[in-house]
């Protein structure tokens, strides 16, 4: 469950468009915390993507802060424990974030197994021996490691996401960011995804989950942001935010959509 630790803490985030005059984020702040299932929902063009696409700076924040522990990665240097200034790294950060998108950005040209060892090889210097055992076993755990030799084009949707689900573990990420991870999906694939997102939470990760999936956020959330016309509305548990909304704006959210 979560805890007080603050994994993840936005400040007075914006985000503005055209010279100025288009408010994609208008001054969020929220704590993401060790262990939350944080949900953001809202209506097409609240925001959420953007806020979710700034916590790795996908997006460039106009202004506010990002602290990722206590370094504002926003900045291009900070101050480290012993006082010597030091260069933000953002890669580095990246690299504990694991970010899942409405499509899946496998290479086609690559066996679904080479698609997942090829970043923890790079990037982390992990030998082909090991990252082949920790694929192999995290395609184990999704019900796909009969697919290891086939390639992209060769799976369906569903499978494909839980393929670029299992490719973003691989890294080991502290949170994993999703950016409406089934909206692209058929309906009777969108099960199968949710399903691996449920035992991911259950297993203690730290995420941060953009969907229109009311189900999901209701049962697997433990916090749920509301937003509309980039400004964070209402916050809650499931159960503030849909049997008890407060806000006129999420009333009439909710009334269309559940």
């Amino acid at each position: 469950m979560a805890t007080s630790d603050k994994l993840i803490q936005v400040k007075n985030l914006k985000k503005y468009y055209n010279k100025g005059t288009l408010h994609a984020l208008d001054d969020v702040t929220v704590d993401v915390n060790k262990g939350d299932v944080m949900v953001v929902i809202g209506p097409s063009g609240s925001g959420k993507s953007t806020l979710l696409r700034s916590l790795n700076l996908l997006e460039i924040p106009t202004d506010g802060e990002i602290l990722f522990h206590n370094i504002d990665i926003t900045k291009k240097k900070f101050v480290n424990k012993h006082g010597k200034v030091e260069k933000v790294d953002i890669n580095l950060h990246r690299q504990k974030m694991g970010m899942v998108f409405q499509h899946f950005n496998l290479f086609p040209h690559k066996t679904i197994l080479d698609n997942m060892i090829l970043a923890p090889m790079k990037v982390l210097g992990v030998s082909k021996t090991e990252a082949t055992e920790k694929a192999m076993a995290l395609l184990k755990r999704v019900g796909l490691e009969d697919r290891a030799g086939a390639f992209p084009i060769q799976l369906s949707g569903g499978q494909k996401q839980r393929i670029a689900i299992v490719r973003a573990l691989m890294m080991e990420p502290e949170v994993m960011l999703f950016d409406e991870p089934t909206s692209a999906l058929d309906p009777e694939m969108v099960g199968e995804v949710l399903e691996v997102m449920k035992e991911l939470a259950l297993g203690g990760m730290t995420m941060v989950v953009v969907t229109h999936e009311m189900g999901f956020a209701r049962e697997v959330g433990n916090r749920v942001l509301f937003m509309a016309d980039g400004k964070l509305v209402e916050e809650g548990t499931p159960e503030e935010i849909f049997d008890h909304p407060k806000h006129p704006r999420l009333q009439d959210f909710l009334a269309k959509v559940l």
